[in-house]
């Protein structure tokens, strides 16, 4: 079982922005020692306690200071930008570092304002299934004369490409990356257990749907989902309590300037709304020590027929975010 770690350079309660970057660095570089497969970077905007809103300037420094995993985007939110700056930015990744870069692309827009901050003088976006057709015709020099652009190049030209994947929980989605060859995370984290019949249909779907591509030759699943392991239940749970609080999403994700910690967790006063959202959320995560957060990996796996596990660590302080791919790594590998 392939295993791959999706951070968001999150910043701990006394901890600043320069730390959790560099922190993200020897999480990277940890990962690559355990042998992981790949180690991909979120993108949020406005969110004060994750770091990761460049995605592709992190890939760069991590890329630099790993040797041999891939380094990838957890994913690139491409209703923002253009499909040729990306293509262009994911190329001059590729050409540094070939046959280490992922694509990974999502559709989510983010809050009101950033949505309005990032597109301030468009009038209108593309087609979502455009946008990744485009960027795929980009990336392997397939402009066909038809094509509105045609003539343009993605520069630098060179050999190879990314691997391109389409981060959803939606069988839409699941239909465009099977027509186009490319990889397909389904977001665990993003839906849980309430849309598990929808993330097996969805891959499924996937699976009959799809076609060799310049991108990879057979179709690709992976179990995208929060991770919360430690050495003991005990120590494990304490960890879910942060991420009950830090999921609660209040005023957007702005409520809290760093990533809370235990202490902060366990003495918030929760309304009896907040809590019933905490019981939801909890659906989206895999909590526990390494036998039974393995166990209910194995589970999930086996249900979403899917290939490998890209862990979401969000727990507070490097040392445990250190020691849970530690110890995922001792149960898949």
């Amino acid at each position: 079982m392939k295993l791959g770690i999706l951070d968001y350079a999150q910043i701990d309660e006394g901890s600043n922005a320069r730390q959790a970057l560099q922190e993200t660095v020897e999480l990277a570089q940890l990962a690559d020692a355990l042998g992981y497969e790949r180690f991909w970077m979120a993108e949020h905007h406005d969110v004060p306690a994750f770091a990761s809103s460049s995605p592709e300037l992190i890939m760069m420094h991590v890329a630099n200071e790993t040797k041999r995993i891939r380094i990838g985007s957890g994913g690139v939110m491409l209703p923002h930008y253009s499909p040729l700056k990306v293509a262009e930015n994911f190329r001059v990744l590729e050409a540094i570092h070939p046959n280490r870069i992922d694509l990974g692309i999502g559709n989510t827009i983010g809050t009101p304002i950033v949505n309005r901050t990032l597109n301030e003088h468009k009038t209108s976006k593309l087609n979502y299934e455009q946008s990744i057709t485009d960027l795929t015709v980009y990336l392997t020099d397939q402009v066909q004369e038809d094509h509105r652009f045609h003539g343009i190049t993605a520069n630098p030209v060179i050999p190879t490409v990314p691997e391109m994947w389409a981060l959803s929980m939606s069988i839409r989605t699941a239909k465009i990356a099977a027509k186009l060859g490319i990889g397909y995370p389904y977001g665990h984290f993003l839906g849980g257990m309430d849309r598990l019949e929808v993330g097996k249909k969805a891959v499924e779907t996937y699976h009959h749907e799809f076609r060799p591509s310049p991108f990879q030759q057979e179709p690709k699943v992976s179990l995208a989902t929060f991770v919360v392991v430690a050495e003991t239940t005990e120590e494990a749970e304490s960890y879910r309590e942060t991420l009950d609080l830090w999921l609660l999403g209040n005023n957007h994700f702005s409520q809290w300037n760093t990533f809370p910690s235990v202490d902060t967790a366990r003495n918030y006063d929760y309304t009896e709304k907040e809590k019933a959202t905490v019981q939801q959320n909890r659906k989206r995560m895999v909590v526990g020590d390494l036998k039974s957060v393995s166990e209910q990996l194995t589970e999930l796996i086996t249900e979403l027929n899917a290939d490998e596990i890209l862990a979401v660590p969000l727990m507070p302080e490097i040392l445990a975010r250190k020691k849970g791919i530690e110890l995922l790594a001792e149960a898949f590998q």
